[in-house]
């Protein structure tokens, strides 16, 4: 662990050594200082319909942050030259994707905490209401949901050729599985055989992200969901980042890295 844990610091380095952290908190900033105002302005409506931006812009920029972080991780060892040195020490494969995985995840979560803390503040001081168990749940659920698109991306880096084709590609399948996903199996009952039966098993297949979405817990300000509920959301969520994980694993193992 101590080889993992050294690999996933310089991850952690390296993302607050680049911009892109920096620029999306600075947009989700002004947009949750403007929910603020509208204190002043008395309108109730207004300030819903911003502290849903505010969330929306928070989940677009974790998107953004997990995915082009843990896909430029292995391409830019490789093209760097920093991997055969790397893997000249007592350093096996398995723990590189470990540690490269465990750096991006931990540097969303810190991500994630400098969001929510900074909105919960502003809309808390707004609304005289602090829903701390809601305000929890919400950042855990979200935090593990980009366990799997990060392990997800990092499968990716190891299939597509440039990480861009792969940010882009991962992008629209998250984005796609949160908008999409949850109808499918609505839309196979209309489809004839063999198609119906295609479209179920890509239902029953593909992680379904939007069960993490729980943002109107916080626009609202709505009890927490079930604890047991929510551990199970947690299992689900580990258990694709370890599938993910396990074939990200398998394609480093037979990848040539001449």
């Amino acid at each position: 662990m101590s080889v993992v844990w050294a690999i996933a610091t310089v991850v952690l380095r390296e993302l607050y050594r680049r911009k892109d952290f920096y620029v999306l908190f600075i947009l989700t900033a002004l947009l949750t200082l403007l929910m603020g105002s509208m204190n002043f302005l008395g309108d109730d409506r207004t300030v819903g319909y911003l502290k849903e931006l505010c969330l929306l812009l928070i989940w677009i920029s974790s998107l953004v942050i997990a995915i082009t972080t843990a896909a430029r991780q292995i391409p830019a060892e490789r093209e760097s030259r920093t991997l055969f040195p790397l893997l000249a020490k007592p350093v096996t494969r398995g723990q590189v994707v470990l540690g490269k995985f465990l750096g991006c995840w931990l540097a969303c979560g810190v991500c994630l905490v400098v969001f929510y803390l900074f909105f919960g503040v502003v809309s808390g001081a707004r609304e005289h209401a602090w829903p701390l168990a809601s305000y929890f749940q919400a950042l855990w659920l979200h935090w593990f949901v980009l366990a799997i698109i990060i392990a997800m991306a990092l499968a990716g880096s190891l299939v597509f050729a440039a990480p861009s084709s792969n940010a882009t590609i991962c992008l629209v399948v998250a984005m796609g599985i949160l908008l999409v996903g949850r109808h499918l199996n609505k839309v196979a009952m209309s489809l004839t055989e063999p198609t119906q039966s295609l479209v179920y098993g890509i239902y029953f297949a593909i992680p379904h992200l939007e069960l993490f979405d729980v943002r109107d817990l916080v626009i609202h300000n709505w009890a927490p969901i079930g604890w047991w509920y929510w551990a199970l959301a947690t299992v689900y969520a580990a258990a694709y980042a370890a599938f993910f994980l396990t074939g990200t694993w398998l394609l480093f193992r037979r990848k040539a890295l001449h």
